[in-house]
């Protein structure tokens, strides 16, 4: 505590101001800081703050690309001490993805040891891991002790760091950039540098050239993990004009022939962004629920470069369909949002289109020229005062000597005379071709300049060299002057660097050949299920308690089959796989299984509930064969129901599609196609009632229409038939008895009816 007395009039001071007005500065100034100096890269380098106070500290640390390589640790310590008062893991996390040439199309830094992989694994640690810059990060400082950019003070006042790198190239579009800011993000993909560079050409020539030109010499982004573009042209142009968009990319595959006609898919290069590991995961998912069921495994066998097997189930797929499912069905297609949000100028945060951005980056590079150019006419100028001062020591080298000699104040003696020109002791003068200066004093720095000279410059051959270094030094000056006077020849400087760097790190080069080609998408259709499944004959066979299975072939259906104790025998027919079956459902639900996908015949098979999502207390009303462009006549207990299509019978989930709408107490009765052009209906008092199937409706879904009306009990029956054959059933001897005079039971819809012939079977049921 301090020893001062404190006055006890004066009083501390409370300032009392709304909590919304508090909380609403306080969090504005939060989102401001979040916006400006982490989560937005600047459009003049594309860095944000951490990355170029990464690549700055590694300036420091002298760690070129032609150096040796330092600690992780040692960089990542040195970053948040001098430049970034941030936790050591983000820095070294934002440091290792420079380094990761899966993410970044250009890397800035040179990473040795383990710094993490496509596969999606993180880095090592730090103290692990070396370090050092790019060749290509080091043309992003150029300038930087050129008085290029301005520079701030550090976060403690003890350095100084730039505000932003002289940038030799567009970084922001050449590696792309990431963040989530308040309220807003950004979201930028890689491109390819010698296109970029030749866009900036374009628009040298021609400020006001249109979008549509632009993005002919800027077609796409080019992602550092390759892929294919498969983006409508219109759509990446209108992606490029507003800033905002997205890019559909799919990855590169091709067929490798294995001999005697079998084959498989070998994908090279996988979209940008897309963890390998996490792909093989969802694909070895798709073969596992068989959701394409033409795929049959996926191996990965990637060493040094992807390589990703996929194999099909039969030889006779069509390839393109198969990777058409799986670009539909997996990470083997994605899409990169494009959203171009970056800071004008590091203040103004703004969505930009493809053309202002390139025009950010080429008014800042002007500049970066303007500001080196300024600061090398100031070393000249200061040469040349130098170099004056050295030819007039030659000149007059006697009285200089003599003044250095005996004057007890040499500096302020050398300043106070008037040199003028002196006679030489050389015969040859006439060998000097340039003249020496008039009359007049040397200034401090000359004074100072001749003092500190050495004694062996005092050769003939240096007043030479001196001489021809002034009439060099002042053609540089004089071309540099007209530099600053004509903004013609700034643009053609820039050009020309521009042109140096395209020449180092362009199309030209391994580094800079393009990696993501274009292609257009086909659209990926439904592909019917008798395309995907090798087609052949099963016995479906379903046990009374539920439990399925499919034995191969098209096995003999009176042979008895085994069951578990207490079970039997209650569905068994002929199928194929590629056949959908549906399962009614007691609850009017109608579940869709494939026969494909249904257990192999060795054992009892698996329960179906298990299979679809048929509650317990829900009956197993029948297991159908769908075919299209069928009609079925369902009903419910109670006695109502309507024609649905069977197209709205398949149900695309587990949970099934309910069909039938019933009440309390009431279930489903029966589903049965419809064949001709009358219904007859029986129910449980035995009265039949027949009546033409027009007076039914034709519904996707709903409760239907009353089929015949009850006292008690409910519906035992119902099929259709052709009026003019006549109405089969089978007698309690087996025999099948045809009825052609149905006229006593003839009569409209949702009436009683009449008792049945003498001979109706006695389960009431016209089939068994």
């Amino acid at each position: 505590m301090s020893d001062t007395p404190q006055d006890p009039k004066i009083e501390p001071i409370t300032l009392a101001e709304p909590l919304s007005r508090a909380i609403g500065e306080r969090y504005l100034t939060y989102a401001l800081s979040t916006i400006m100096h982490r989560a937005l890269p600047d459009a003049r380098d594309g860095l944000k703050p951490v990355h170029r106070r990464i690549l700055f500290a590694m300036r420091e640390l002298r760690l070129s690309a032609t150096g040796g390589f330092r600690k992780s640790a040692k960089i990542s310590g040195d970053v948040m001490g001098n430049y970034h008062p941030h936790g050591d893991a983000a820095i070294y996390d934002a440091m290792a993805r420079l380094a990761q040439d899966f993410n970044q199309r250009y890397p800035l830094v040179d990473g040795q040891g383990n710094f993490g992989n496509i596969d999606g694994d993180n880095p090592a640690a730090a103290r692990y891991t070396e370090a050092r810059l790019t060749a290509i990060a080091e043309t992003l400082m150029e300038g930087l002790a050129e008085n290029a950019v301005d520079f701030r003070p550090n976060y403690d006042g003890t350095l100084e760091e730039p505000e932003v790198m002289p940038a030799a190239f567009p970084n922001l579009l050449a590696n792309g950039s990431s963040g989530i800011a308040v309220g807003m993000a950004t979201n930028i993909p890689p491109h390819n540098l010698d296109e970029l560079i030749l866009g900036c050409h374009a628009l040298l020539k021609d400020p006001d050239m249109s979008d549509e030109a632009l993005v002919d010499l800027i077609p796409g982004p080019d992602f550092p993990t390759g892929g294919v573009i498969v983006e409508p042209r219109a759509s990446i142009l209108e992606a490029y004009r507003t800033g905002r968009g997205s890019f559909r990319t799919r990855a590169k595959w091709e067929i490798e022939d294995l001999g005697r006609g079998t084959w498989q898919i070998v994908v090279t290069q996988i979209p940008y962004q897309v963890a390998k590991s996490k792909l093989i995961e969802k694909l070895a998912e798709i073969i596992q629920t068989k959701k394409v069921p033409i795929l049959a495994d996926v191996r990965d066998e990637s060493a040094e470069d992807i390589r990703i097997i996929l194999e099909p189930r039969v030889k006779t797929v069509n390839p393109d369909m198969l990777m058409g499912m799986l670009f539909k069905n997996s990470d083997l297609e994605s899409r990169f949002s494009l959203n171009l949000n970056v800071l004008i100028d590091g203040k103004v945060p703004k969505v930009c289109s493809l053309k202002e951005v390139l025009r950010a980056f080429l008014d800042h590079r002007r500049i970066v020229l303007r500001r080196r150019a300024e600061h090398r006419v100031e070393k000249i100028d200061h040469r040349l005062e130098v170099l004056e001062g050295f030819i007039i020591t030659f000149l007059n080298l006697d009285r200089v000597i003599d003044i250095i000699r005996y004057d007890a104040e040499p500096k302020a003696a050398l300043m106070r005379e008037t040199w003028g020109r002196a006679h030489r002791r050389a015969e040859n003068e006439k060998d000097y071709v340039s003249p020496p200066p008039g009359e007049g004093e040397l200034t401090e720095v000359q004074a100072e300049a001749i003092l500190n000279m050495r004694l062996r410059s005092l050769r003939r051959l240096e007043e030479l060299e001196l001489l021809a270094e002034r009439d060099a030094l002042m053609v540089e000056r004089a071309g540099l002057a007209d530099l600053l006077e004509s903004a013609k020849l700034q643009w053609k400087q820039i050009g020309t660097e521009l042109e140096a760097i395209r020449k180092q790190f362009g199309k030209e080069t391994v580094l800079g050949r393009r990696r993501t080609l274009f292609a257009e998408a086909g659209e990926v259709e439904d592909v019917p299920l008798e395309a995907m499944i090798e087609r052949e004959p099963i016995t479906v066979i379903c046990s009374a308690m539920g439990w399925i299975r499919a034995v191969k072939g098209h096995v003999d259906l009176g042979i008895e089959q085994k069951f578990k104790d207490g079970d039997q025998a209650r569905f068994i027919f002929h199928a194929e796989t590629t056949d959908k079956i549906l399962l009614v459902g007691g609850n009017g639900r109608f579940y869709t299984l494939l026969g494909a996908n249904l257990p192999g015949g060795r054992g009892m098979g698996e329960p179906v509930r298990l299979m679809v999502d048929l509650p317990n207390d829900a009956e197993i009303i029948d297991l159908i064969i769908w075919r299209g462009a069928e009609k079925f006549l369902v009903a419910s207990s109670a006695g109502d129901g309507f024609v649905v299509p069977s197209e709205e019978l398949v149900a695309q989930t587990k949970a099934g599609k309910q069909v039938l709408t019933l009440g309390a107490g009431v279930k489903t009765a029966l589903c049965r196609r419809v064949a001709g052009d009358s219904v007859a209906v029986v129910g449980d008092n035995r009265k039949m009632l027949v009546f033409a199937l027009s007076e039914l409706p034709e519904m996707a879904k709903g409760k239907g229409v009353r089929l015949q009306k009850y006292k008690d009990g409910g519906l035992s029956d119902a099929t259709t038939f052709v009026r003019a054959a006549g109405l089969a059933w089978k007698d309690p001897a087996g025999r099948t008895r045809t009825e052609t005079d149905l006229t006593e039971w003839q009569a409209a819809r949702a009436t009683a009816g009449r008792m049945a012939p003498r001979g109706f079977p006695r389960d009431n049921r016209f089939t068994s």
